[in-house]
Formats: C-alpha cells, structure tokens, sequence
C-alpha cells in the first residue's frame, strides 16, 4: 500500500494490508529532538545540516529520506509560527543545544545570560501569535520581557513568561486583545499544504492548536488559572469565550485556506497529569467542553472528510467519553504509564470509536534507558495489542527528547515498520 492509502484505511478503522500505519514527526506532540535526529540520520549514513523547526522543544524538521527509513505515512502542515511567534519561513545557521550545527528560523536569536541560560525575549507584535497584548501596552516592554529560558545543560525552554497573571476581573480582563491569523499566515497555509498534498504519497496533518484551557495556563501561570477556575468562575469563563471567538475565526480561515488538502486536523488541551485528571470531569463539562465541541463540532460538520486529532497528555481514561461526545476521532499520545491508561483496556472500551495514536513504546522508561532488544519487545507487544481491527497509527508516547540514545529511536521505528499483522 502507499502512505496516504494506508493512512486513509487507518483512519476509518480499517487494517491495512501490508504493515501499521506510523507517524514520525508527522504532529508538534511526537516530534523528535534535534539532537537524536541528528545522530539517527547519521548512523543511517545520511550527513545533511538538521532544520530546527520547533524553538520551544528544540525538535528537528524530518526529512523526506528519514520519513522513508522510518515508514511514516504523514506530514505535517506546521505551523507558520509554532513557538513564540517565530515563523519557519527562513532559516540560518545556527547551533544545536549541543553546540553541533544546524539551521534555525530568522528570529531566533537566543540570549546567553550569566549562568549560562539561553533566553529568548518577546517578538515583535506585527508577528506574534502567541500572546495576548495590554490594548496601552508599548511594544518595547514585549521586547525586552523573557519569554522563554533554556536552562544551562538543558535541551529545550521552559515558559517564563504569563502576562495575565495579575488580572482579576473581567474589566482588566477588556485591556486585553488576543491574537489572530495573520494575512501572511494564511498565504503560508494555502500555499504549504496544497504543495504537500501534491508533491507526496502521504497523507496530510495539520496542526491548529485550539488549546482554550492550556492557554489559560499559559497566560495566567499554572498555579492562578487552576484556582481561578475554582474560585472566579465567571473571569475564566468569560476568558474561554472570548479566546474561543478568536480560535473559531482563525479556524474558518485556517480551513478555507487549506482544508482541501488535509486528511487530518490536530487540536492540543492536556486534561491530565501522570496520577489523573488535571480538573474534574463536571468542571470540564461546564467550563471546556462547550468550547471544544463548538471547534471540533465545525470540522465534523464542514469538512467530514478531515478527521478530528486531540491530544491530550495523561490520565485521561475517564474523560474520553467526553472527548468522543465532543467529536474527537483521534486520541494521542496514548500515555500507557499514566494510571488507568492499560492498552488492552483501551483497546476495548474505546477502539471502535477511536483511532488511537501514539503508546507505541514506553518513552519515560524503555526508550531512553533500555536496550534496542529491549525497545524491540516493547514495539511489538503494543502493536500486538493496538493493531488488529486497524484504528492505530504507531508513534511514541508524546515527543522523543535528547535523552534518546539515537539506536533506540532507528531500532523502535523499524520495529514498527517491519513489523506484519496478526490474523
């Protein structure tokens, strides 16, 4: 079978004939680390200059050869600012985390400070996408504001940055205006995924993002959003009305400008942590759900042939019946360590109605720390688990980071690529 073929059979719960079906890097959450693609490819005699595309996470841009050596049957529609505001149009020499080089956007410009931080400051606003800006606020205090450090010896950033943290109420919530496409983000996506679409064999996957309740998080800090949910209800509701408003008219725009050529759309709101639920289920189904069901609900009904991929990190067992009523097709990353969250469980009480994505390996344990035999046995025991009846597509759990060593990743994927069905 071809990519898209097997993608497209995957997709409607079908098996395919030949193998699984796998993603590579083909969604933002199972991206690879710059650093181990970059020796994978090398082990595999490959000795091209690695494209950062991902600022935040630090994760490589895959390659067409890399996609072929792995078996991934999808690319990624990026998107046009993915970290920070930062478009992946244009990119130069730079370095890696590991001082090795590499290609990376325009913009990035990182900032050693004393301790050997690396630091990234606000972009500006004509290009930012990320934040929220004060309707009396100058664009020179965004400049000279951290948005982002990487910590010295580390291999990607962390936010450092919340700029609604001090608001209160719902008037100083009016000094705000949130971000929307910009004209030439929208040529970018037009243009970006009609050439995917025509100038490869697989299928195509579109980040959009949508994350209303992360993005609480992001522009309040962890900590104030999670309380304010609790205790000022009508701020934070009105909030994800607002912020909603702003996603639903980037959406229309997003699809009318490349919906033609996607075969699956990917929307990000983690529900849960290792232990469990990050919120209770009847604050989801007051506070999110009607956010996430107007979104994935306009897809459904506009454009049936473009499935719905939400990720969401953790224990989320018993939030997925939530997720399919809101009309979630596709789950990732498949936490499979996250308490509740067993493969053959999954399999049963949701394979019909969901096509899982992702729990190929065990990332926190088996492929950074086990052997490739190891690794191997793991691929295979999850596949044996995930595949039959089709509905799978294999990938890690969430993204590969740089302690990978670079065998393991080459053996995990080839595992899953050689591996054939079980009658």
């Amino acid at each position: 079978m071809k990519s898209r073929e097997r993608a497209l059979a995957t997709l409607n719960h079908e098996q395919p004939d030949d193998r699984p079906c796998i993603d590579f890097g083909g969604s933002l959450a199972t991206g690879v680390s710059a650093v181990v693609y970059d020796e994978a490819k090398k082990l595999l005699g490959y000795d091209t200059v690695t494209t950062v595309e991902d600022i935040i996470a630090q994760n490589a841009m895959i390659e067409p050869f890399m996609l072929d050596e792995m078996g991934g049957d999808f690319v990624l529609l990026r998107c046009y600012a993915p970290s920070l505001g930062i478009p992946v149009e244009g990119f130069k020499p730079s370095r890696m985390t590991n001082g090795k080089e590499c290609m990376q956007p325009e913009l990035y410009n990182p900032v050693e400070n004393e301790q050997g931080d690396l630091e990234l400051y606000g972009m500006p606003r004509h290009i930012d996408c990320i934040h929220p800006r004060r309707k009396d606020d100058s664009n020179d205090s965004y400049c000279s504001t951290v948005i982002c450090r990487c910590p010295k010896g580390f291999h990607s950033y962390a936010r450092a940055y919340h700029p609604m943290t001090n608001v209160a109420t719902i008037e100083e919530l009016d000094e705000y205006v949130f971000p929307e496409m910009t004209q030439p983000a929208y040529d970018y996506y037009a243009r970006e995924a009609r050439r995917l679409r025509e100038s490869t064999d697989r299928a195509v996957a579109g980040l959009f993002f949508g994350n209303v309740f992360e993005m609480g998080q992001l522009y309040w800090g962890y900590g104030p959003f999670l309380t304010n949910m609790g205790i000022e209800k009508d701020l934070v509701m009105e909030f994800m009305e607002r912020r909603t408003e702003c996603y639903m008219r980037d959406l229309k725009k997003y699809l009318e400008a490349a919906g033609q050529y996607l075969d699956v759309i990917q929307f990000n709101d983690d529900l849960g942590t290792q232990q469990s639920l990050l919120i209770s289920k009847k604050m989801y189904r007051e506070m999110v759900k009607p956010f996430h069901k107007k979104m994935f609900g306009y897809v459904r009904d506009n454009y049936p042939d473009i499935k719905v991929f939400f990720h969401s990190c953790g224990a989320v067992f018993d939030m997925i019946p939530e997720m399919i009523d809101c009309g979630v097709q596709i789950l990732n990353p498949v936490q499979i360590t996250a308490e509740g969250m067993h493969p053959h469980k999954l399999k049963k009480e949701f394979g019909k109605d969901l096509v899982f994505w992702g729990g190929g390996v065990d990332t926190q344990k088996v492929l950074c720390r086990a052997t490739p035999e190891e690794v191997a046995n793991n691929v295979k025991e999850m596949l044996d688990i995930f595949s039959p009846g089709g509905g799978y597509v294999f990938s890690q759990v969430h993204c590969v980071e740089a302690s990978v060593p670079a065998q393991n990743l080459i053996t995990c994927f080839q595992t899953a690529k050689g591996y054939r069905h079980r009658n």
